[in-house]
């Protein structure tokens, strides 16, 4: 078999070089171009010396006829950009998605929460939001494969097989999510300048936070109605990582067991979703560096309540793995090539 053929828009950026990283393990692919705006005629590992220069190409900038010998291109660019790139696949080329250009299955809700028109509206018919393990090979059917946020990754993988199964209660959730601050991009010591990234712990976003819409809209769509849940988000002294602690109310039937039965039967076949013992108190230390996904459902001291801890790896799970991980449904590899 051929190699695949990728293009990597947003090469230099936290995301861009992590997805670069992988793609360069995975036996399946040949990277044919890097692009970027701010990092052109570099090397890909001026950015990340771990990285092995191999043949791998400099940094140019990307314009259409790049296009024109690839199989994917993968987008790891600021929003708006990939509704632009969107425009030059041909009918065998694929765009897997890890902004949030085509996470939004309305483009009056891309426009509230984004500020800005959405770029192709033609195009989102064409475009799934891919979380690996709930879509898995689904993902064949479309052309635009869109990566979900980091947290809403860590949210939508414990509660979405417990609203399915009716097991909690749709509303009344509360989801306290907590990020290293690679989460925020390479112009996150900008935006913090006046914060002490590396010793202090900063709420942001609130009700404002754009990954509300993106786990609103899943919810709803497992649940047929409208699902209840405040969502606050957190920076971490910390480069990568993310755990989230998501409160919720039992339906009358269920239990403690029941939920953790039913996440373990979902997820029986998917090696990076870790369901662990009851009550087992998480570290993002042990899912670093790595594409599992860790799931702790834990007892609470008031009575028809639950806690549920989720830790992934920001940039891993949270992003550029789930990606690799449509690639291989997309192209019949193993579901952990390259993320071994």
């Amino acid at each position: 078999m051929d190699k695949i053929k990728v293009l990597v828009v947003g090469a230099s950026g936290y995301m861009g070089v992590q997805l670069i990283k992988l793609l360069i393990k995975h036996k399946g692919t040949k990277i044919v171009y890097l692009c970027g705006n701010n990092s052109i005629g570099k090397d890909i590992n001026y950015f990340d010396n771990k990285i092995k220069k191999k043949t791998l190409p400099k940094i140019i900038k990307f314009n259409k006829k790049l296009t024109k010998n690839i199989d994917v291109i993968f987008t790891a660019t600021p929003n708006g950009d990939a509704h632009k790139i969107s425009k030059y696949l041909n009918n065998d080329q694929y765009l897997i998605d890890l902004s949030a250009d085509f996470r939004l299955n309305s483009p009056r809700n891309y426009l509230k929460w984004y500020k800005k028109p959405h770029g192709a509206k033609n195009k989102i018919k064409k475009s799934i939001y891919a979380l690996p393990e709930i879509v898995s090979k689904k993902v064949k059917s479309y052309n635009i494969i869109s990566c979900p946020g980091c947290y809403p990754t860590s949210v939508l993988l414990a509660l979405i097989p417990l609203i399915k199964n009716k097991l909690i209660k749709s509303n009344n959730i509360i989801i306290d999510s907590k990020s290293g601050y690679s989460g925020a991009g390479r112009t996150v010591h900008k935006k913090y300048k006046n914060k002490n990234l590396y010793e202090s712990l900063s709420v942001y976003g609130i009700k404002n936070h754009r990954h509300n819409p993106e786990i609103q809209q899943e919810l709803n769509q497992i649940s047929k109605k409208k699902v209840e849940f405040n969502f606050t988000p957190h920076l971490s002294p910390m480069f990568r990582g993310i755990i989230s602690t998501i409160y919720v109310d039992l339906e009358k039937t269920s239990s403690l067991n029941k939920v953790t039965e039913c996440l373990k039967k979902e997820y029986n076949t998917h090696e990076f979703i870790k369901i662990m013992k009851k009550n087992v108190l998480l570290s993002t230390n042990n899912v670093i560096n790595t594409n599992n996904c860790e799931i702790s459902i834990c007892s609470s001291k008031n009575k028809n309540k639950i806690i549920i801890l989720v830790a992934i790896d920001n940039l891993i799970k949270g992003g550029t793995g789930q990606a690799i991980q449509n690639f291989n449904n997309l192209f019949n590899f193993k579901s952990n090539e390259g993320l071994k």
